[in-house]
């Protein structure tokens, strides 16, 4: 009863704004008319006839000059507004005067905001498509992400570019915070001197802080534990490295992936020590559990990248088994995306049956998709009648079953991310993947194309069926913003991200692709159109004056032809007092 009163009270509350919000724009539109009216009715006392003609005299007496000078300046205005408004709208992807408008004027108008004007039922609604909105543009770890010292850092060495952006590698380093440390670092010196280390921005700093971390843990390293305490005998006990002081190391120092597998060679071995004596200490109290979860973190970080370092020297199948141990270990670590990893290692080891397996199990309608589920799934099912695939045969005779299945996941592949196939076809250039990607955005579509790209060009065909079908997705879906066919509609965030997320100096994919603003048409077509008569006048001025007193004139003589008419009415029936004559019946009707 009282979610009902409740409820009850939102609608009644709801009806008065939109009450009042109707008689306030009425009132304006009243008012508007009633300026309008009175302006017209006093138009004989403010003698608006007279200041009309005088305007029209002056006019009449200008030279060309000023037509010159007034269409040059209005050109260049309007071209300056033109500069403004392109480069606004390649930066934001949205007119600077139409977010002005929608954003201060429509308030002023008494503009409604939509969200506020739905009832409860459809608001459940919407706030389930909104609450799915947010996870997609939620961006995530890339799990296939390049290694900065041995990969990104050489790539800037070559080319002078830099791959990655400030806001990347902040995400990276918040991503640092939440998985390598915990609330008990200040009890150990090496610990801290960490957590201070992945809040450092200059690289030198954060290696330079590795490095004391693990000298410091050196000093403190021997300790002298009495074997019995009665006794004199001593044994001189090492205590465990600093394992995130590795993992920065390799990640950031390291210039070859050998010399990186060194290292986290190196911090399994201390990682793996901490993880066991914090498994038997969790129970005894939160911050012990707090340590045994960073320590978790900690290890299978290690063991993940020490299976990328096996993978990118060429020992696949050893990468295999490290991930599918990894992942009967840790089961309920998915934050990691590992399948991912272990997706790609299958594909280049042809293992097309260990694939489907994986598949089976994580293409699961509860489970949250990416591109690489889901063109993987349309890679397999390609492969299987792309060899032969012919566009010409398949319009005589019609598709089969398992053509048509293949074009159905095609179709699903893209509708999830439509960024994807133009990289697979080579249609648009590639750069090295972001250490973050959003899924369904075009982040994610680099770094599928990256490392799969390779595999679709091994399935024989596979290219072409896809070059054949990719573009038939956006027939069933012709306002993906709006409603989608297979999946959510298309997040509206994703070009704004994914600006943030890639490099300056490549061009982001947009979808849907967007129309130019009326605003960015409107100024080109004024800014051509003054250039234009200010060029005419420039070499022709009698004419384009000749040409402009015309056009004046025509728009003045039909006002002046009324206002003389009631002038000389307005004195023949001073100057005669004539009565006012009868109406004839057959006038009147």
């Amino acid at each position: 009863m009282a979610e009902a009163g409740a409820g009850a009270g939102a609608g009644l509350l709801e009806q008065l704004k939109s009450c009042a919000l109707w008689s306030w724009t009425s009132l304006c539109t009243v008012w508007c008319f009633l300026v309008l009216f009175l302006v017209y009715v006093l138009r004989v006392p403010l003698r608006i006839n007279d200041n009309w003609s005088s305007v029209s005299m002056f006019l009449n007496t200008l030279t060309p000059k000023f037509y010159v000078a007034l269409t040059g300046t209005s050109s260049l205005i309007s071209g300056l507004i033109l500069i403004f408004e392109w480069w606004y709208f390649r930066k934001y992807g949205t007119s600077f005067i139409e977010q002005v408008s929608v954003s201060h004027l429509r308030p002023l108008l008494g503009g409604v905001d939509n969200n506020s004007s739905n009832n409860s039922n459809s608001s459940n609604g919407d706030s389930d498509s909104n609450r799915q909105s947010v996870s997609e543009c939620k961006v995530w770890r890339n799990p296939l992400n390049l290694f900065r010292g041995a990969e990104y850092n050489r790539y800037t060495w070559v080319t002078g570019r830099e791959p990655l952006t400030y806001y990347d590698m902040n995400l990276s380093a918040q991503d640092h915070q939440t998985f390598f440390t915990c609330d008990s670092d200040h009890l150990r010196p090496a610990d801290a001197i960490m957590q201070k280390a992945w809040r450092e921005r200059n690289p030198q700093a954060r290696i330079s802080a590795a490095h004391e971390a693990l000298e410091i843990n050196e000093i403190r390293s021997r300790v002298e534990v009495p074997l019995i305490a009665s006794s004199t005998i001593w044994e001189i006990k090492l205590l465990p490295k600093c394992a995130t002081a590795y993992i920065l190391l390799a990640e950031e120092e390291a210039t070859t992936i050998a010399e990186a597998e060194k290292l986290f060679k190196q911090a399994l071995k201390a990682g793996d020590g901490c993880y066991r004596r914090s498994q038997q200490l969790q129970h005894h109290g939160s911050q012990y559990e707090a340590q045994h979860r960073r320590d978790t973190n900690v290890l299978v970080y290690i063991k993940r990248r020490l299976a990328m370092c096996a993978r990118r020297l060429g020992r696949t199948r050893e990468a295999v088994k490290m991930m599918r141990d990894l992942m009967k270990e840790f089961p309920l670590l998915s934050m990691f995306n590992i399948h991912e990893n272990l997706l790609e290692a299958l594909l280049e080891l042809q293992a097309y049956a260990d694939v489907q397996a994986v598949l089976a199990k994580y293409d699961d309608i509860s489970l949250p998709k990416s591109a690489t589920i889901c063109y993987t799934a349309a890679l397999l099912k390609a492969r299987a009648v792309s060899d032969k695939f012919s566009p010409e045969a398949a319009s005589r005779r019609g598709l089969s079953t398992a053509e048509m299945n293949a074009v159905e996941a095609i179709h699903r592949a893209v509708e999830f991310n439509p960024h994807v196939p133009k990289y697979l076809l080579e249609m648009k250039s590639l750069i090295l993947p972001p250490e973050h990607i959003l899924k369904r955005g075009d982040s994610e579509a680099i770094a599928y194309a990256f490392f799969h790209l390779a595999h679709w060009k091994r399935v024989e065909g596979a290219l072409n069926l896809l070059h054949c079908t990719w573009e038939g997705t956006f027939r069933m879906i012709p306002y993906p913003l709006e409603k989608g066919h297979l999946f959510y509609p298309y997040p509206i965030c994703t070009e704004t991200a994914d600006r943030e997320l890639l490099p300056s100096f490549h061009e982001v994919s947009v979808y849907p692709k967007k129309e130019l603003p009326f605003f960015i048409l409107f100024t080109a077509g004024l800014c051509s159109f003054t250039a234009m008569l200010a060029l005419l006048t420039h070499q022709f001025p009698e004419l384009m004056g000749v040409f402009a007193k015309a056009m004046i004139d025509m728009f003045c003589s039909a006002e002046l032809r009324d206002w003389n008419c009631q002038s000389i009415f307005m004195h023949l029936e001073d100057d005669l007092e004539l009565p006012p004559a009868p109406q004839s019946p057959h006038f009147q009707n």
